[in-house]
């Protein structure tokens, strides 16, 4: 009897395959980075067929690492970075262009169109999103409109489309020799043309963005009983091995946290940070700036549904620290650079590099650092990126209690930037709850693996999954409220010198 379940957890700016067992541990991973293609501001796009090849790569060698084989495993998961778009032929296998990332906002012009003519309110209805560059939608109408052929390709059902969950199952499952065109009800609800409570395509919608119908994905559960497919012999996993499970990253993080009930809630810290709400079976529209969203579906059961509170650049800030300014080696310097100062010293970093998400939906915003004076330092920039991550889940938070209800009491919390102890303090103090880290604290390939595993009987089900989820470490916060409120207060002001900075039509 196979042992474990694998997950493939398709990134903005890595690809990693992780190996659970039943006790919900890691027993391999291998993880690889893709190139990050910007040719020109506010772009911003990923070669879909080094993704393939990073997917195949990053399977192959955790297999061979941990000494296992297809056999060993008996499901696989796939969660991935939503909303980046992928148009490729079914006949030939290649795409038709580059995929465009969520971060993209070259679709700006598309969103405000939408919104000035009136059919916001159907799509924040129907979809549970507003018009924004961020969804797949207008990236969809972008490639059909601005690249030659893509048109005439969909129109004779030669050109599809996909999420990059889409486009590596259909690459798994054999590509022009029978891959499977099909998504998930989590990766659906986030292009601006599913209804979300029908759980289908919604013909209205379609129409608003010009797309021919048959380029879309069938829409599955997140956790199918029945499976997508089975990976292909000739393939990275050198044999037959079910897809039994698809979730969009942070709804896979909401189920690696195990948030099943209604009012859980978790915060993912990676590229940008993502705080979902279970609110059940009820869909709650958001009157404050958050998404309605399917949090997830297992097999036959009803939708359950969440709030969310989507960041653009949180990580990628810190990533922006080394990268553009140089003023760290690394992710890790962030923090003993951070270290070196009490406080911001006044300074405010709002990272508005793609505009700002939730909950203000401006994509006329840019970054800008504001409050510096020939006292403050490069340790004071680096706490005022620390905080702007923090800031901004403040924001989503205050946002979510407004919605719901429903009063924080603990925010549990993944991804990478969670290594960095000081941020998590900063956010307790911050927010002024406690922060709680899980020992896996990759919970998304995690919650992959569990949709997956439910599908076949690996784990037989949600309350099984909760016996395996534990504690690493919690942090309380120390600010006292004058602090707080005065610190939330001067950021609310930085925030408002970034908006109206570039001339959206």
């Amino acid at each position: 009897m196979a042992k474990y379940v694998g997950a493939v957890d398709q990134g903005t700016t890595s690809t990693r395959f992780m190996i659970f067992d039943h006790a919900g541990e890691e027993v391999a991973r291998h993880q690889l980075e893709h190139e990050q293609v910007m040719p020109q501001a506010g772009w911003v796009e990923h070669d879909p067929v080094e993704i393939v090849e990073r997917t195949s790569s990053v399977i192959q060698t955790a297999l061979r690492r941990a000494g296992l084989t297809h056999e060993d495993l008996a499901a696989v998961g796939i969660t991935n970075q939503r909303e980046t778009t992928v148009v490729w032929n079914r006949r030939t296998g290649r795409p038709c262009y580059n995929a465009i990332v969520w971060q993209d906002t070259r679709t700006d012009r598309i969103a405000s169109r939408l919104e000035r003519d009136g059919h916001g309110d159907l799509i924040r209805q129907r979809a549970g999103l507003p018009p924004a560059t961020y969804f797949s939608g207008g990236k969809i109408q972008w490639i059909l409109e601005n690249v030659d052929g893509v048109r005439e390709a969909a129109e004779a059902g030669d050109a599809i489309f996909g999420n990059t969950d889409s486009w590596l199952i259909w690459n798994l499952t054999g590509g022009t020799d029978g891959g499977v065109h099909v998504t998930d009800v989590t990766n659906a609800s986030r292009t601006m043309l599913m209804d979300l409570e029908t759980c289908d395509w919604d013909d209205e919608l379609i129409a608003l963005f010009d797309i021919p119908r048959g380029m879309l994905p069938e829409i599955k559960s997140s956790s199918c009983p029945e499976g997508y497919g089975t990976t292909r012999k000739d393939g990275p996993f050198r044999g037959e091995v079910p897809l039994t499970g698809i979730l969009g990253d942070q709804q896979a993080a909401t189920v690696g946290q195990v948030c099943f009930a209604p009012g859980e809630a978790k915060n993912t810290y990676g590229t940008g940070n993502f705080m979902l709400l279970n609110t059940g079976t009820e869909l709650v529209r958001s009157e404050h700036g958050l998404l309605t969203t399917v949090c997830y579906r297992f097999g036959d059961d009803a939708p359950v549904y969440a709030l969310e509170g989507s960041i653009a650049v949180t990580g990628s800030a810190v990533q922006w620290l080394r990268d553009q300014l140089g003023i760290i080696s690394g992710a890790a310097q962030s923090e003993s650079l951070a270290r070196q100062v009490d406080d911001n010293g006044g300074v405010y970093f709002v990272p508005a590099f793609s505009g700002l998400f939730a909950p203000y939906w401006r994509s006329d915003a840019r970054g800008a650092i504001v409050g510096l004076s020939r006292y403050n330092t490069n340790a004071h920039v680096a706490r005022a990126t620390l905080e702007s991550i923090c800031y901004q889940s403040r924001d989503v938070a205050d946002a979510m209690e407004q919605d719901s209800g429903v009063k924080l009491e603990v925010l549990k919390v993944d991804g990478g930037v969670t290594a960095n102890e000081l941020c998590m303090q900063i956010q307790a103090d911050v927010l002024g709850v406690e922060v709680s880290r899980p020992v896996v604290a990759e919970t998304t390939a995690l919650g992959a693996a569990y949709a997956a595993g439910l599908a076949v009987g690996f784990w037989s089900d949600t309350e099984e999954l909760r016996k395996n989820w534990n504690e690493a470490k919690r942090w309380s916060p120390q600010w006292d409220d004058e602090q707080r409120s005065t610190g939330h207060a001067q950021w609310r002001k930085a925030v408002q010198r970034t908006l109206d900075w570039v001339d959206v039509e």
